[in-house]
């Protein structure tokens, strides 16, 4: 009986994914607010019945009462998170809520199934950083003086770099983490509002010479660190920032060629890189070595086919590493490629909202930092699952909100929080312009109506 379950469960899984992920694209069409809301409802209800389905099939594949009360705790985390939100910021953004719920409910769902003590130390690392998170859109509307803090973000940032290469153990090949932080992760929200404080007013040629140093140390730190998928977006984030600023393709291009050429010196002066430049080319010529990961990373999307093995049914334990790097590897084979292939529709809307707030906010700072985020988001994610799927190398970075990890989903939580005080910025900026507009053709009627009386 409890084997008919889970073999039901993943179809009607899957089913639920792929009804939420329609509605992360039909909400784009144009529909009034009430339609908006019913749709919002929707994809609340669609999460609470695909947690529900998936929580029951892991406690009766594992008898573990941790996991019931694990679900209750985390359903109770996201009620009151959808709650406070509409109570404190009703010109928040829902879907842009409802994509972090939906993202952080398959994380917990893998991480559960993996191990339940991994999920429970994410739940309370979430719990929170989302507390943290409720006053970052207050801290974005309000203090005007972030934009004349250029010199403290890049000076924080390579600090803290600095710190970790200095003190930090190697763990994993690399030097990731302090005291069991990984500031990395916050260095690359710092990175991005260095970046837009300093190009946001200008951008001529003595800027963007300061910019690229600045970003060359950031760089060259990681490097150093064997950080090599932070290295990555930093460098990604820092050329599209000065490429939208400037408007110019020459420093894109310049940019471009500058990287590629640091990464064949990189692959020469690094064991490091050698090592998994060869894993990708061969990795079952390097099967017992460096290739192991990717090579039981392809086996588990293989053995999940299009509609998955069912939860609990495969063996995702097998890969090293795959509640971190390898979390995308652990959902192909027990959800399905189909549902993987949603996962990553769902992190795409996330990132086009993330480009539409950038693209109608009106203030250069602002909207420099929304491109910047967005970038560092769909890069991230782009890293991960090509990483995992042997489309680029190995760069050991996290799927955001769905990989275990403090640093990382703490600060992805942030960075949403930062975007959510865009959002709601540029709703006050449409306001004011309607504002403006009612004005305007008040007193165009008033000097009207002034001009027929003298007339008359």
């Amino acid at each position: 009986m409890i084997n008919i379950v889970v073999e039901l469960s993943k179809y009607v899984i899957l089913t639920l994914m792929i009804v939420y992920t329609f509605f992360c694209f039909y909400m784009v069409k144009k529909q009034n607010e009430e339609e908006k809301k019913e749709s919002l409802r929707k994809q609340l209800t669609l999460i609470f019945f695909m947690d529900f389905t998936a929580f029951l099939v892991i406690f009766l594949k594992t008898y573990d009462i941790r996991v019931v009360i694990f679900y209750g705790e985390m359903m109770a985390y996201f009620a009151i998170v959808q709650i406070l939100y509409r109570l404190i910021y009703k010109k928040a953004s829902m879907l842009l809520l409802n994509n972090m719920c939906m993202l952080l409910s398959i994380g917990f769902i893998m991480l559960c199934r993996l191990n339940i003590d991994s999920a429970t130390r994410q739940l309370v690392i979430v719990a929170g950083g989302s507390a943290i998170a409720l006053v970052i859109p207050v801290i974005i509307r309000k203090m005007k003086f972030l934009k004349n803090l250029t010199w403290v973000y890049a000076g924080l940032g390579i600090v803290l770099l600095a710190a970790v290469f200095l003190l930090a153990q190697t763990s994993y090949g690399a030097k990731l983490s302090l005291m069991g932080i990984q500031p990395s992760e916050a260095i690359k929200i710092t990175f991005v509002f260095f970046m837009a404080a300093l190009l946001w007013r200008d951008v001529t040629f003595k800027k963007v010479v300061q910019a690229t140093i600045v970003a060359g140390l950031h760089v060259g730190i990681l490097v150093l660190s064997r950080d090599l998928g932070s290295a990555v977006i930093f460098f990604v984030a820092y050329l599209v920032m000065i490429y939208v600023s400037t408007k110019k393709p020459v420093y894109l291009g310049v940019g471009a060629a500058g990287g590629c050429a640091a990464s064949v010196i990189a692959y020469h002066l690094f064991g490091h890189v050698r090592q998994r430049v060869s894993a990708w080319k061969d990795p079952m010529a390097v099967y017992q070595n460096e290739g192991y990961q990717i090579v039981q990373s392809l086996f588990a999307i293989g053995t999940g086919g299009w509609f998955g093995m069912g939860l609990c049914q495969g063996s995702p334990e097998k890969i090293p590493i795959v509640k971190n790097d390898f979390i995308f590897s652990a959902i192909c084979e027990e959800l399905g490629g189909i549902f993987a292939i949603c996962l990553i529709l769902v992190c795409m809307s996330f990132f086009l909202m993330i480009v539409n707030i950038a693209i109608q906010i009106e203030n250069p700072f602002y909207k420099l930092i929304a491109l910047g985020l967005g970038t560092e988001y769909a890069f991230q994610v782009f890293l991960t699952i090509g990483g995992a799927t042997k489309f680029i190398p190995l760069t050991g970075v996290t799927l955001p909100l769905v990989s275990y990890g403090g640093s990382s989903v703490m600060c992805t939580i942030l960075m949403i929080a930062i975007i959510q005080g865009l959002y709601i910025y540029r709703e006050d900026e449409d306001e004011e312009i309607e504002r403006h507009r009612r004005e305007a053709a008040k007193r165009a009627r008033e000097r009207a109506q002034a001009a027929a009386e003298r007339n008359y």
